[in-house]
């Protein structure tokens, strides 16, 4: 672990940009933009679903590219398409243009983590690779904290805090260049076969993360401009809940420790639980507490979860950890760009509390196929019993 210390913290750094602020950061800043641009909330909607969509094309662009762009050039390519694609927020006039702005952030996602997950195969110990991957997943985190105190400090200036992001972007992505190996002992060169899909365990586990993305975007894209309105929130105030977000989230640096002494099965029932539970605690928000509360344990959950989904993937892939962390994650980002826009058309429809119980809901049923995924693709260390399966 100690060797690949500059690429773990290099790693965290990335997630925390392309994942925190390129992508994250919209949900937060939308009550301002939209005030500004004058966008209804399908319209937000979609244009949050880019970023995801966007996502989904850096996946597939990280799997046709193996063998042939190192994870150096592929990390690299993600701090520049954040900071582009912040740049251009910027100076967005229209919904058009902020969309493109959106998108071209959230390929930044795409291209993020399938590269570090074959770095770190190269650089780390395999003893010590979940807890690396745990840890850099927390990043995500650390970035929306950081968003989060940005506001207070500079509270409906969002044009200047997308500035600031993607002048950290620069510095992030110059850092990448010479902390990550350009190849190591443990790369692949084999090339993407849809046979690959057939491996036990994948199936559940690509349905589950796709009602876990879905659910999700209640309160990623949705949550602050509900706050607003529901619970008469203030930008600060929102800005603090983003915060708190953020911080339960980082207790996702454990997620490696938590699934190694308790499971990943039971860590992640506990974990869509807790997303289910925060998206329905939003739903009750008539006072700040219930609303902070929410976002606390929802932010604290979707990092879990997620983390959950990286270990389960790579212990599917053990061959090709960017496909064990590229897949599932890809799902859970389908899962992202359908239930943007369809959260806000039912928000639009039926009124705040029909959507947040029907998206708290769809967490509730990815536990089901989770469990069997778990029972089917993770065999224990040598000389450990299978928690995973409890």
């Amino acid at each position: 672990m100690k060797r690949g210390a500059n690429l773990v913290a290099a790693a965290f750094a990335l997630t925390a940009l392309s994942y925190g602020l390129a992508r994250f950061a919209y949900g937060l800043l939308l009550p301002q933009i939209r005030q500004e641009l004058a966008l209804s909330v399908s319209t937000a909607g979609w244009i949050g679903g880019s970023a995801f969509a966007a996502y989904c094309v850096g996946i597939v662009a990280t799997f046709i590219s193996n063998g042939k762009l190192s994870p150096r050039a592929l990390t690299v390519l993600a701090g520049a398409a954040a900071s582009s694609g912040m740049g251009l927020i910027v100076f967005a006039q229209s919904g058009l243009a902020l969309g493109c702005g959106v998108a071209l952030a959230g390929l930044s996602t795409g291209l993020t983590s399938p590269p570090l997950a074959s770095a770190v195969a190269a650089r780390i110990a395999e003893a010590q690779r979940a807890r690396a991957n745990g840890f850099i997943n927390a990043g995500t985190a650390a970035g929306i904290v950081f968003s989060g105190l940005a506001v207070v400090v500079a509270s409906g200036q969002w044009r200047q805090l997308y500035a600031l992001f993607a002048m950290m972007g620069v510095g992030i992505t110059l850092w990448l260049w010479f902390a990550v190996p350009r190849r190591g002992e443990n790369a692949t060169t084999d090339k993407f076969s849809l046979t690959l899909l057939r491996r036990p365990g994948v199936l559940p586990l690509c349905c589950s993360a796709f009602l876990m993305g879905l659910a999700s975007t209640a309160i990623w894209t949705f949550g602050a401009d509900i706050l607003r309105a529901e619970a008469g929130f203030s930008d600060r105030s929102i800005a603090w809940a983003w915060i708190l977000l953020g911080t339960a989230g980082i207790s996702g640096c454990t997620t490696g420790v938590l699934t190694g002494r308790f499971g990943v099965a039971r860590v992640h029932r506990l974990a869509l639980a807790g997303i289910a539970t925060g998206t329905l605690g939003l739903a009750a928000s008539v006072s700040a507490v219930y609303g902070l509360a929410a976002m606390c344990l929802f932010g604290a959950a979707y990092i879990v979860s997620s983390g959950v989904y990286l270990i389960q993937g790579i212990n599917l892939f053990p061959d090709r950890p960017d496909l064990g962390l590229g897949i599932p994650f890809l799902v859970l980002a389908l899962g992202q760009t359908a239930g943007t826009p369809l959260f806000g058309a039912v928000l639009e429809t039926a009124g705040v509390i029909v959507a947040l119980c029907a998206f708290a809901l769809a967490s509730g049923v990815a536990m089901l196929p989770r469990a069997s995924a778990a029972k089917q693709s993770i065999k224990p260390p040598a000389g450990e019993s299978p928690a995973e399966n409890r």
